[in-house]
């Protein structure tokens, strides 16, 4: 298995930057919940270190959730060495805008609350922010580097991938709770059929996107 690796931010660093953000997003193809991004800050103090616990991390979508369970709490408990924010876009937002300008307006608010927090620090530093995708984040006035599938390449953008994935999955859970008979426990908003099995009985929620197709036909 081909597993991302380090050697861009290592290269990153050796050139003269100091601290590399990473930013990631999760749910964009879901048809009902928030698409949530997490943006993490990271300094050349992490990659000189082994952390062997960490040593099968890959895209969140390549591990069962166990496993994200558990990367995300080992990068959680690493703050001075790996900073992280998570932000999210709700459905009603989502409609407003569509998915793409939902998730880059919270990728940007991401990254700009991990700004405040390392500004005091880092200030007058060279920094860069690895964005996942292939197009940089509108309004972000910082250097920036976008690569497509960065979630499977890049060891930071990873890192970001599962932490808002983890975060995503426990607040479907959370929703799923407030509105039962969805099993959004289960498929976290994904168009599966039991998902669209239970849309069409039940009709949409709160939660779900009014501007996706398979929702909208029901309205």
């Amino acid at each position: 298995m081909k597993l991302p690796h380090k050697t861009l931010e290592k290269k990153l660093f050796k050139s003269g930057y100091r601290l590399i953000y990473a930013v990631d997003e999760v749910g964009i193809g879901c048809l009902a919940g928030p698409v949530v991004v997490c943006a993490v800050a990271m300094t050349n103090q992490f990659y000189k270190k082994a952390h062997k616990k960490l040593r099968w991390l890959r895209d969140s979508k390549l591990l069962s959730a166990k496993q994200r369970e558990r990367f995300a709490n080992q990068l959680l408990m690493l703050n001075t060495e790996c900073l992280t924010r998570v932000v999210y876009c709700h459905p009603k937002t989502i409609d407003k805008l569509n998915i793409y300008q939902a998730a880059r307006q919270a990728m940007k608010r991401a990254v700009q609350k991990l700004t405040r927090m390392t500004l005091v620090s880092y200030k007058g530093h060279p920094c860069i922010v690895l964005v996942d995708g292939k197009t940089k984040i509108n309004g972000l006035n910082m250097e920036q580097m976008p690569i497509i599938k960065g979630d499977r390449k890049v060891f930071a953008i990873a890192c970001a991938s599962i932490i808002a994935k983890v975060y995503r999955d426990k607040m479907m859970v959370r929703y799923a709770k407030r509105y039962p008979g969805y099993g959004f426990e289960r498929h976290k908003g994904y168009g599966t059929k039991l998902h669209q099995a239970q849309l069409t009985s039940l009709g949409p929620c709160e939660i779900h996107r009014k501007s996706f197709a398979p929702v909208a036909k029901l309205l």
